[in-house]
């Protein structure tokens, strides 16, 4: 555990602030029995959790942690709860058929709602703001790639906007054009991850932190408290899926870096006054919201995969990723100063060979979900859902979605892995760079992409 878990990111900060020291529930105090044993206190683990005592409240239900619920990703992310799917529309059209395609999103629009109204519900105090996502075109490769992705096949529900509009959205510099996006909620989400997990223990749930597994087998978790003996055990692991047999996803880290709270005169030329959360149609993903008390939080990829997978606390901070994502939003906005920036944090999200999340039961009784490529606020909602209405066998349409029972093949052995990953990522950042000096879609891109398709 670190050493001061408020460290962990601005938003782990100012859970502290809002009087939740992030002390450690108990651990596990030896060995049980219980209906369902849901191994990590992240977003899925929680989700999972709520939905089963939501439909049957006499379940015993014991999430284990190692750490503090929200301690991973869902503690730590960019606050987007989005209807992202990793595969995009095409590309499950393509696996799985047009209808299962269109189902899919479909579905994750309307997590996106649903995590809202869970929100609501429970008194979620996270500062949820649905303003849609605008995805900006500064570059005239990116423009291009704009209108390709409005004049789909409308499943996504984005509009193309002309340059004046989408100034008007984000006032960012030299802006093209844009993709804006009605399914997108801003959020802070370690009080998201926080609250739920207070709403999973008010239904009668225990989450048993500062708890390690061992091994999570079929009606078995061997963690360092005990043994938990369960008709159903749940991997929802994420990124450190990686240190568990067997292997599922790579670990990548994803940094940020976020802003003091920011002068009116500085938000009158940014805009973002809806709760819109903001991106840009570059390879090298950048993504960016305007927090409730006014800071501009700005993240991105770029940071090394590591050797074997490992996950290490010093690999959350990487200066040479932070200066530069502090000059990517200067350059996007260039009235902020260096002297502006206050936080920096980071860390791993689970990345699956065919970038295809998926989500499970077997006829054992183990269950799954994962490989959210980053995109896991709404998409780990559903598979909380969906895991729900397999173990209970309720009659729901989720189950029949096209990611359910998907395993994706697992990556390659090191040191092919460690060099496709991190060359992907260098591909990226190249590509970006070929955009700019050519003003044409990059060649290093459509490589990248058949490489990394499965």
């Amino acid at each position: 555990m670190v050493a001061t878990l408020s460290s962990l990111s601005l938003w782990h900060e100012q859970v502290v602030a809002d009087g939740d020291p992030l002390t450690p529930r108990p651990p596990l105090g030896g060995d049980m029995d219980a209906d369902v044993c849901i191994v990590g206190a992240g977003y899925t683990g929680l989700w999972t959790a709520y939905h089963l005592l939501r439909g049957d409240p006499g379940l015993r239900v014991v999430v284990v942690e190692r750490e503090v619920a929200g301690f991973g990703a869902s503690g730590r992310n960019g606050g987007w709860c989005s209807a992202l799917f990793p595969a995009s529309t095409a590309a499950l059209a393509r696996r799985h058929g047009e209808a299962a395609a269109l189902a899919m999103r479909s579905a994750m629009r309307a997590a996106v709602d649903d995590v809202g109204a869970v929100v609501a519900e429970e008194g979620i105090a996270c500062d949820w703001r649905k303003g849609g996502t605008v995805a900006l075109a500064r570059t005239p490769a990116q423009l291009i790639r704009a209108r390709a992705e409005a004049d789909g096949s409308g499943a996504d529900e984005i509009a193309l906007v002309g340059p004046e509009e989408a100034a008007a959205l984000v006032g960012a510099s030299g802006v093209l054009g844009a993709t804006v996006t009605p399914h997108c909620a801003r959020i802070q989400p370690a009080r998201l991850a926080r609250g739920l997990a207070r709403a999973v223990e008010r239904r009668g749930g225990r989450i048993a932190e500062a708890t390690t597994a061992r091994s999570i087998g079929a009606r078995r978790v061997v963690t360092d408290r005990g043994v938990v003996r369960a008709g159903v055990t749940v991997r929802a692991t994420e990124a450190w899926s990686a240190g568990l047999a067997p292997r599922s996803v790579a670990p990548v880290y994803s940094l940020i870096v976020a802003t003091r709270p920011l002068p009116p005169s500085f938000w009158w030329v940014a805009g973002l006054e809806n709760g819109q959360t903001f991106t840009d149609h570059r390879h090298l993903i950048v993504y960016g919201q305007r927090t409730a008390d006014d800071r501009l939080v700005f993240g991105g990829r770029g940071a090394p995969y590591h050797w074997r997978s490992r996950i290490r606390q010093s690999f959350d901070r990487d200066p040479r990723v932070f200066a530069g994502l502090r000059a990517a939003a200067i350059d996007l906005f260039p009235a902020l100063r260096p002297a502006d920036f206050t936080h920096s944090w980071g860390g791993p999200l689970g990345i699956p060979r065919d970038w295809h999340a998926g989500v499970g039961l077997g006829p054992d009784g183990a269950g799954w979900a994962g490989g959210y490529v980053g995109d896991g606020v709404g998409t780990s909602h559903l598979a909380g859902r969906t895991l729900a209405a397999l173990i209970l066998g309720h009659d729901d349409p989720v189950t029949d979605l096209p990611w359910v029972g998907h395993r994706s093949r697992r990556w390659e052995p090191e040191p092919l892995r460690w060099l496709l990953v991190n060359a992907g990522l260098r591909l990226m950042t190249l590509a970006d760079a070929e955009e700019r000096l050519t003003r044409r879609p990059s060649v290093v891109a459509a490589s990248l992409s058949r490489a990394l398709g499965g």
